[in-house]
């Protein structure tokens, strides 16, 4: 087995505990989901850029005129631009 940095051996891997939570409706999401501590979400572009977003940030935008209507100009693909 290959030393890591400093000559010290590779530590143990150990089985990650996880649970699964069944919801029915996106409601049931915990309000910090995909955030840090802090309240960030982060994500990234196709071209690899990362974007962060500030909590307040997106939540201040909830409210502007446009996020209740839906883009101009998309395709129409049925079931998912269109019914």
């Amino acid at each position: 087995a290959m030393a890591s940095a400093g000559g010290r051996p590779p530590s143990q891997s150990r089985a990650i505990p996880t649970r699964t939570v069944a919801l029915s409706d996106a409601t049931q999401l915990p309000p910090d989901y995909c955030t840090t501590p802090g309240g960030t979400l982060f994500s990234t572009t196709p071209g690899g850029t990362r974007i962060i977003y500030d909590r307040k940030f997106l939540l201040d935008r909830r409210n502007s005129p446009m996020a209740q209507t839906p883009p101009c100009h998309l395709p129409d693909i049925p079931g998912v631009t269109s019914p």
